[in-house]
């Protein structure tokens, strides 16, 4: 061999190894296009017919890698006892990569006679990169199906023995009866107090007639001095269960001794009535209504004993 052949060769072999690098090289590229892949599944036993099965795969990849949506299990009949009900996939950057998490939820219609294994199928996931096709493997899962019952029921005189479930215990309603007991008595009491206070119990003070006596006095036109005063001189005499005069109040007071604290008040009130309707005065002052409306005000405050 001479050294033009021998050279030959030589450049030969240089590019044969180059091309084997490169290919190399290549070809470790696209292994770690994947850089983690988690198959998640629940427990692989204690379904029965009906049972869904929720399935997540989360693979990690390089940026500029797409997942091929249409390699992914399509919702519909998957075969004559199982069933896809739903395929949900999310992506979500991670560092320099992508994650990629699939939920897949199936549907076992499987009616066994006794416990049996079954498998969800395998499948590939496909991603795209540069015109280039990667595949990762989803293997397939097994697992153990159910009856609802056994096959040899067994029976009794009556019929077929059912087997129910155990009933639970009952709870106890004595907290229930002696809390229904005491909102009564709450009831009973809240509605004995307000019969107090409006004066609907018979041998009690009443307490509703100030209260009418206001409603009389804001019906009345303000310079009718003459009916404010006969309004509030019907209520007092109505408490005292007789006519009441000024000579009368310390009476008035040893009857109804709530009443002395407006000692001042039921003063000033008798006099402008006795200068009214005795003295002859009959226009007193701009005031006097409003001090009469004050008094049947203040009255009605020791009526319902805010006073």
């Amino acid at each position: 061999m001479n050294n033009d052949e021998r050279c030959a060769w030589e450049v030969m072999l240089r590019l044969m190894l180059l091309l084997g690098v490169l290919i190399s090289g290549c070809s470790g590229s696209l292994e770690q296009s994947v850089s983690r892949f988690e198959f998640l599944t629940p427990k692989p036993f204690g379904y029965v017919i009906g049972d869904e099965i929720a399935h997540r795969i989360v693979i990690d990849t390089r940026s500029g890698i797409e997942l091929n949506g249409n390699t992914l299990p399509k919702q519909g009949e998957l075969n004559r006892w199982l069933t896809v009900n739903r395929v949900e996939h999310s992506q979500s950057k991670t560092g320099q990569g992508m994650r990629h998490v699939v939920d897949i939820r199936y549907q076992v219609f499987y009616a066994p006679l006794e416990v049996k294994m079954l498998a969800i199928p395998g499948f590939s996931i496909t991603f795209n990169q540069r015109g280039q096709a990667i595949e990762q493997a989803v293997p397939s899962w097994h697992f153990t199906i159910s009856p609802l019952r056994e096959l040899a029921v067994r029976k009794d005189d009556a019929g077929e023995y059912m087997r129910p479930d155990a009933p639970p215990a009952r709870l106890s309603n004595r907290e229930t009866v002696s809390r229904l007991y005491a909102s009564l008595l709450i009831v009973l009491l809240s509605a004995l107090y307000l019969a107090f206070l409006y004066g609907y119990l018979p041998g009690l003070p009443r307490r509703g007639i100030f209260k009418r006596a206001q409603r009389q006095l804001a019906r009345l036109p303000e310079r009718d001095i003459a009916s404010a005063l006969s309004v509030v001189h019907h209520a007092l005499n109505t408490l005292n269960r007789k006519p009441l005069f000024q000579h009368k109040l310390n009476e008035f007071y040893r009857n109804h001794p709530d009443y002395r604290k407006l000692a001042d008040e039921l003063n000033a009130f008798f006099e402008v009535s006795n200068r009214y309707f005795f003295a002859g005065y009959g226009d007193i002052g701009r005031d006097d209504f409003g001090k009469i409306e004050r008094l049947c005000r203040l009255c009605r405050e020791v009526e319902r004993g805010g006073r």
